[in-house]
């Protein structure tokens, strides 16, 4: 009897593809695409809008998926989306941190309540088109490798996920360049082959988040408090709109005149103050890690070597971690880096095998 798989479907090209080729490998696919957000919540167009969980996307996986000869289905998972994923964006904006929605996503939706949506329907496995690969190492550890394609490689906001989820889960792009899997798409005739992608926030539809939070607070009879941006060096220098507003490193937007530019630098929400500074002062050495989670390895008590990317597109940097509990870890590294920003992730590479990752806490 061939494996059952359900393929998580986005109504892009990269799930299309990732549907095909498991069906061409034998598999048994079921394709399924999440409703994560309603528009009641988040805003949009419902007929225009070009995003995962539209009635365009839901439609795109539906022609895929007959024309591979798969059944598909829709899976609400909304109300989970927004308490695990919305709700946690914007209380992180409102304590001062800068979230990465896709990594909290990836964890505690694709990889907890579609592995569950999955096992009722007596699959095998799930599977997405992410560009990342699963294996297994000589300790018998399930882990994630870069993909090969480097300009799409996305194993960073993969870093939590648990062994357990690994263990069931395919990602047949992960060996491919992108330009193999645009290939395919036309060669199959599948209708998302020149679909454009997006690499944006799915539930904001105008990628202006500051919009988006004044909206959903708006919602619910909440609104933003106004404050001061002072210097490092104590000088009020102006007002901001609220702290949710601002990210460290930021330059653009800061609405005041100085001689020098200036950048933020940190955010107080407890004196309701964004501190603003020399673009120098941004960079540190040093940084403390939260809510861990080891993939490759196992959790560590001694300090070790790895390379570690502070976010989605730097550059991974050396660095010396120094464990602290199995969930938190101190980060050395041997050259400063800028903008550390709390709330953000790290993930913990040696090589291409992605060892784990964590929260940016200070």
């Amino acid at each position: 009897m061939n494996k059952r798989v359900l393929v998580g479907m986005s109504g892009g090209v990269d799930s299309s593809v990732a549907a095909l080729l498991l069906k061409q490998q034998g598999y048994e696919v079921i394709g399924a695409h999440m409703k994560l957000w309603d528009y009641v919540e988040v805003g949009g167009d419902i007929h225009k809008d070009g995003r995962c969980c539209t009635i365009d996307s839901i439609t795109d996986c539906r022609f895929v998926c007959d024309k591979i000869g798969a059944p598909f289905y829709v899976l609400n998972l909304s109300r989970h989306f927004k308490e695990q994923v919305i709700d946690n964006f914007v209380s992180e904006y409102k304590a001062g941190r800068t979230p990465n929605p896709c990594v909290r996503c990836n964890s505690e939706v694709k990889w907890d309540e579609f592995l569950m949506k999955a096992k009722s329907l007596g699959c095998d496995y799930i599977a997405t088109g992410h560009y990342a690969i699963v294996g297994q190492n000589s300790e018998n550890r399930w882990q994630l490798q870069k993909g090969i394609d480097s300009t799409r490689d996305q194993s960073y906001v993969l870093w939590g996920l648990k062994q357990e989820a690994l263990a069931r889960t395919l990602m047949p792009l992960g060996g491919m360049l992108k330009s193999e899997v645009r290939a395919i798409a036309r060669q199959f005739d599948l209708r998302t082959a020149a679909k454009p992608e997006s690499r944006e926030i799915c539930f904001v539809s105008d990628n202006n988040y500051r919009r988006f939070l004044t909206d959903f607070e708006a919602r619910r009879g909440n609104a933003f408090e106004t404050g001061d941006i002072v210097h490092v060096d104590g000088k009020t220098l102006g007002r901001h709109n609220g702290t949710a507003f601002y990210t460290i490193g930021q330059r653009k937007g800061l609405g005041i005149t100085h001689p020098t530019p200036l950048y933020v630098q940190e955010i107080d929400t407890v004196a309701n103050q964004v501190i603003v500074g020399d673009n120098d002062t941004l960079y540190k050495s040093e940084t403390v890690v939260d809510s861990m989670n080891w993939m490759a390895i196992h959790p560590k008590s001694e300090p070790f070597e790895a390379e570690v990317k502070i976010r989605y597109l730097a550059e991974p940097a050396r660095a010396i971690i120094t464990p602290m509990s199995d969930s938190q870890a101190a980060i050395s590294f041997t050259d400063s880096q800028r903008a550390i920003t709390p709330g953000q992730s790290v993930a913990f590479y040696r090589g291409d095998v992605l060892l784990g990752g964590g929260l940016i806490v200070s």
